[in-house]
């Protein structure tokens, strides 16, 4: 049995069984290299080298929540939730219905849009989910609104838009990593126009989204009214001083991030712009000097465990190539298909996903793929379109659906303020389900046809 499949499966069974997330891929790297015949010392050893790979995306997270929690404490998120909650009722304090659906739908449409714009016009990734989604959570369940589909529609966002947009995030992922590695492979990529390929691809995204929206999860769902945080610190006395600050603030914290990547500097934008953010907070006195410790600890808490599960996939991620069974896998799966292009495709879109699960991002995994999957495409007659639609889609495919992608990790962080949203049942099942599906028959589709 292929180690890297293994180790996989057993990672994703133990989070099903409620094992915690970092647990669970620490065993699953410990899993996949004793069976590579790796040893105990040679699977630690690659274990720990991979860790300092996500060291500086878990400080940069960890910074951007207490970035989140200080605007939060100064009010504006809250005012948005106040105003939405005004909505929503008549003077006899009774729920409106016309208020009702035009509220959930400013709300959905506006969650989606926020989840594609942090992709590349405000290149912040998921580091706006903290920061909106918890005051948001009292309208949601006035509205009765299933969580499972707010996660849907914030993962739609994030996912589909950097696969199929070149442009912030999407520029990194298409040009730079997927062009770049299928170059480097020996396809020429120079005359291809990436947006038309991975089309197909980005409404197979649509239709799961539209299955979530109007059929799986269109019925009410009641959740309880209670506190976001029993330790939060209380939130200021709102006040147009300390909205007006919290807003120059934000804007100051993404123009850092979209002029160091316009100049190409090699320092993270994130969290440079996080600490400029905080400085502007402090020195301004929108957070007070006497709370700010509780206020940025209680941020840096609530992205804390997304870092610790980003750095221990990074070395999950470092055991699995260590194992060199990826190659295997692929080789197997060339082997098992043959010379047929429709299961061919199908088998090499299967081994991205499991990849992509077990590592928990896209962007990692199209460096190991692509140097096995271009002479592959190549010697099956698949064209250089084809190629890059397979490859862009095998990348993205399980990304959706990991426990350990940011992509779900984000959704569960602010849904899950007031403790009501597990990460494994109301976030990974369901994304699984509606994007990991439909994208592989997208995708599959999309290598037959170009």
């Amino acid at each position: 049995m292929n180690a890297v499949l293994i180790a996989v499966i057993v990672m994703l069974v133990l989070a099903l069984l409620r094992v915690h997330v970092v647990v669970a891929l620490f065993l699953g790297a410990l899993t996949g290299g004793l069976l590579a015949g790796m040893g105990l010392d040679g699977t630690m050893l690659a274990f720990q080298d991979g860790l300092g790979g996500g060291a500086k995306i878990a400080l940069s997270y960890a910074l951007l929540g207490a970035f989140a929690m200080g605007v939060a404490s100064a009010g504006l998120p809250h005012l948005l939730a106040n105003f939405l909650v005004k909505r929503l009722g008549n003077q006899d304090g009774e729920l409106n219905k016309a208020a009702v659906a035009t509220t959930k739908w400013i709300l959905v449409l506006g969650l989606i849009a926020m989840a594609v714009m942090s992709q590349n016009l405000i290149p912040v990734h998921i580091a706006f989910i903290p920061l909106l989604v918890p005051p948001l959570l009292t309208v949601m369940n006035k509205l009765r609104l299933d969580r499972r589909l707010i996660t849907c529609c914030l993962t739609f966002g994030l996912v589909t838009t950097y696969f199929f947009v070149p442009v912030g995030f999407g520029s990194i992922y298409l040009n730079d990593i997927l062009l770049f590695n299928i170059s480097e492979a020996g396809l020429d990529t120079r005359d291809l126009s990436i947006m038309p390929i991975m089309a197909i691809p980005a409404v197979g995204m649509l239709v799961g989204l539209l299955i979530a929206i109007f059929f799986t999860y269109r019925k009410p769902r009641d959740y309880a009214d209670t506190p976001i945080s029993d330790d939060a610190p209380d939130s200021q006395e709102i006040s147009p001083y300390r909205v007006t600050i919290s807003v120059i603030a934000i804007i100051a914290t993404f123009a850092v991030q979209v002029i160091m990547q316009a100049l190409d500097f090699e320092a993270d934008g994130l969290l440079v712009g996080s600490l400029i953010g905080l400085g502007i907070l402090l020195i301004s006195g929108t957070v007070n000097w006497r709370q700010a410790d509780d206020v940025f600890s209680q941020g840096m808490k609530m992205m804390a465990l997304i870092g610790f599960i980003m750095i221990t996939a990074q070395g999950f991620a470092s055991v699995m190539t260590a194992t060199g069974e990826v190659e295997t896998l692929v080789d197997a799966t060339a082997e098992i298909f043959g010379e047929h292009q429709f299961w061919a495709a199908g088998g090499m879109l299967l081994v991205g996903l499991v990849v992509t699960l077990g590592i928990g991002s896209s962007f990692s995994t199209l460096p190991i793929i692509s140097v096995i999957y271009v002479p592959l495409c190549m010697s099956l007659g698949f064209s250089p379109a084809a190629t890059v639609a397979i490859i862009g889609t095998a990348g993205a495919l399980g990304d959706a659906g990991s426990p350990a992608s940011d992509s779900t990790l984000g959704p569960t962080a602010g849904l899950n303020a007031d403790g009501q949203h597990d990460h494994i049942r109301d976030s990974v099942i369901p994304t699984f389900l509606h994007f990991n599906i439909p994208l592989l028959v997208a995708g599959w589709t999309a290598a037959l046809v170009l």
